[in-house]
């Protein structure tokens, strides 16, 4: 199902909250199957979560790694591995999963540590968690979990 988050998370209810970000995506679920290193693959770039990219809006400036994000919308990718992955903020929107996916048009890479989650969580799920300078945008599925520090 396709699934949208926005920072602040009381933003999507309308109360005269400004946005800061949102994630547009869509949430495959595991159905019993065994997922990193197996469905999606280690080392290899995936389009964080199914069907389309997902999609990165950002209404205010934010920082992520150092590098700034200005106002817009980018893609989001990650290449996971076992115990750390790569997430990658890139340039090109609209496309269909990692096919098209093309290095020159990242923005930024970032290497996160990747957590094993004490029970499966059955959907992928993105969410974020306010930080003293900004918010983590943490994803999790089934036993894996990561978390991209941005500030703003």
């Amino acid at each position: 199902p396709l699934d949208m988050v926005y920072y602040p998370l009381d933003a999507a209810t309308g109360k005269n909250v400004t946005p800061i970000m949102k994630v547009t995506y869509s949430r495959p679920s595991s159905k019993g199957r065994a997922i990193f290193g197996n469905l999606v693959k280690y080392n290899e770039v995936w389009r964080f979560g199914a069907n389309e990219n997902t999609e990165l809006k950002v209404f205010k400036p934010i920082k992520i790694d150092g590098k700034e994000i200005p106002i817009g919308y980018y893609s989001i990718y990650a290449i996971p591995g076992e115990t750390e992955w790569t997430v990658i903020i890139n340039k090109t929107t609209d496309v269909w999963g990692a096919y098209a996916y093309n290095t020159a048009n990242d923005l930024v890479r970032v290497k996160v540590p990747a957590t094993k989650l004490t029970s499966p969580m059955e959907y992928f799920s993105i969410s974020f968690v306010k930080t003293d300078d900004g918010a983590n945008m943490v994803a999790g599925w089934d036993t894996a979990q990561v978390s991209l520090p941005i500030k703003f």
